[in-house]
């Protein structure tokens, strides 16, 4: 475990160092749910703050190319999904975490695509809010930050606008967009009880964490095209259509399943989520 003493205590004119007042640096993992990325793949690894992170786990959706060699080779924790889909990459991902001894559990977990299209040198931003014990929660938003000209099509901007209007509307929590850049507490994301095993993943999470009144903020973030290969969602268009359909979609269920488990419960306040510049 590394740690950091900050304590200092004054005797006689002289600074000493209070060893027994110790705080450890926070855990944070960062999960990477990859298909068929083996040539954008190093170039996220190796720009993530190694300063900032403990370990990299690269959640392996069936790649048929050398992701998983790739992320090996950079020295980054590999594990296969099963089942094809991103939410279920990162339901593997949560899986490896979980198997793990409580006291080896991280305190904080950073989602991160593997296209390179974010920036991960952004992590201490993102990260940050939770850090200053002031969030559960942070999402990377393309919208507040810079994004890349057509680095984004112009269905994944209208899905990016309607998703939170709804989400701000049936639940009352305010987002800008539903980026896969984001930090959460571990023991939040355990909370969350996550299911959706694709297109889903994103919105469930910002939904759920909602519902269970999660302090949430927003960063600005940068985006980019992503630096090789072809989106598997907005790079087709049965990828747009069916994310399309699944987001709004599971954007009702999620709402109707809701208030008939508490029928009458008020919207939660708009003050449980803020951005954060």
């Amino acid at each position: 475990m590394d740690y950091i003493c900050n304590a200092f205590a004054f005797k006689g004119g002289i600074r000493k160092c209070k060893c027994m007042e110790k705080i450890r640096k926070p855990w944070i993992d960062v999960l990477i749910p990859a298909y068929n990325e083996e040539e954008s793949l190093p170039f996220v690894l190796a720009a993530i703050p190694k300063d900032r992170v403990r370990q990299v786990v690269v959640c392996n959706n069936g790649s048929t190319d050398r992701t998983a060699e790739m992320a090996r080779l950079m020295g980054a924790i590999v594990v296969d999904s099963k089942r094809r889909g991103y939410g279920s990459a990162c339901l593997a991902g949560i899986g490896y975490l979980k198997q793990l001894a409580p006291s080896e559990r991280p305190e904080i977990v950073v989602f991160l695509d593997g296209d390179y299209s974010d920036y991960p040198d952004d992590l201490p931003d993102v990260v940050g809010p939770i850090l200053t014990d002031e969030k559960d929660l942070v999402i990377g938003s393309r919208l507040l930050g810079n994004s890349e000209p057509g680095a984004m099509t112009p269905p994944q901007r209208f899905g990016n606008w309607l998703a939170p209007f709804l989400i701000r509307l049936l639940f009352g929590y305010r987002f800008t967009d539903l980026g896969p850049f984001r930090a959460i507490r571990w023991e939040s994301l355990l909370a969350l009880d996550m299911r959706d095993p694709n297109y889903g993943w994103t919105v469930e999470m910002q939904i759920k964490a909602a519902q269970h009144g999660l302090r949430c903020a927003e960063v600005p973030v940068q985006y980019r095209k992503r630096a090789a290969g072809k989106s598997k969602v907005s790079g087709t268009v049965k990828g747009v259509i069916l994310a399309g359909w699944k987001i709004m979609s599971l954007i009702f269920i999620l709402y109707f399943k809701k208030k008939k488990q508490t029928p009458g419960e008020p919207p939660t306040s708009l003050q449980n989520s803020e951005y954060t510049t």
